[in-house]
């Protein structure tokens, strides 16, 4: 399981044990065992909340998690991942573009218009900076950090991968990933809505999505994408935190024509190996094919 910090928009690991991050180990683990029985579903509760009960007593319920959860909220976790050091030796797949980049600079705009002057980087990524902005400035942070950690993970899957990130699809719109894998070609989108969501008649719903349509405009993205490429995607993959999501793989069904699954960001990678149920597969000389129109289409945003 990826390991996560609490977000710009999300609830504390404290927060969601119902205790302050002063709280001694005797009421942290009480506070545990009173949540699991109000979230849990055979009791009434919320699966997906139920979860997040659990993940947090993940981070903070060993004296060893707790100190590394505490000395990443410091926000450095937050700033841009040019600071941070990649790692491993297996050869990474071919990318293209900066995933999220874009949104980091309308993150820094939105909240100089809030501050009402630039901020350093110490200060842009400081929690207590973040959480008191408005939620539009959260978001854009949210969704840059979603993008990142999506980009990472593809990274991660090997040769056999090809990616674009923040692919153009209108002057003001983009496409988050564009991924072509030996089990096809798919598109996804990072989200961070900072709480459990549903879903119903193949789309996410909950106080926290704000009346967005997360679904109806990535499938309106990869229209624009499939129609100026000449190409077929073989379905849509909507990405987001572990925490989330009551389970690793949620099938919405094919959605006006195209298999559509919400996905932990743990299971990002197994999803792409895989392929996504329904999806049709790319043969060899078809996915030859697709990678050059692609390749001679997609544009990337450049921030």
């Amino acid at each position: 399981m990826i390991v996560t910090f609490d977000g710009p928009l999300a609830a504390s690991a404290y927060e969601l044990l119902g205790v302050a991050a002063t709280a001694s180990d005797d009421d942290l683990r009480r506070a545990y065992r009173l949540r699991l029985r109000q979230t849990h579903p055979d009791t009434g509760g919320d699966a997906a909340t139920f979860v997040r009960v659990q993940r947090a007593w993940e981070l903070i319920g060993t004296s060893d998690a707790r100190a590394a959860y505490d000395r990443g909220r410091d926000g450095s976790r937050w700033a841009p991942s040019s600071t941070r050091t990649a790692t491993g030796t297996r050869p990474r797949g071919r990318s293209y573009g900066v995933a999220g980049a874009w949104r980091r600079q309308r993150f820094r705009e939105l909240l100089r218009e809030h501050l009402g002057h630039d901020a350093t980087d110490a200060q842009a990524y400081d929690p207590a900076v973040v959480r008191s902005a408005p939620w539009e400035v959260r978001r854009m942070l949210a969704d840059a950090l979603a993008a990142e950690e999506t980009a990472a993970a593809i990274d991660e899957l090997g040769i056999g991968f090809t990616a674009w990130h923040d692919v153009v699809t209108g002057d003001d719109d983009t496409l988050d990933h564009v991924v072509l894998s030996p089990s096809g070609l798919y598109a996804l989108v990072s989200e961070d809505f900072g709480d459990t969501v549903r879903f119903r008649q193949g789309e996410v719903i909950g106080a926290a999505v704000h009346g967005s349509t997360p679904v109806a405009d990535m499938l309106a993205r990869i229209r624009v994408i499939a129609k100026a490429a000449r190409v077929r995607f073989g379905g849509a993959i909507l990405i987001l935190p572990d925490e989330d999501l009551a389970e690793l793989v949620t099938p919405l069904g094919s959605i006006r024509g195209m298999p559509v699954v919400v996905v932990r960001r743990s299971a990002v990678r197994a999803v792409l190996r895989s392929g996504v149920p329904g999806a049709r597969v790319l043969g060899g000389n078809e996915a030859f094919d697709v990678r050059t129109r692609l390749a001679q289409t997609v544009r990337v945003r450049v921030p």
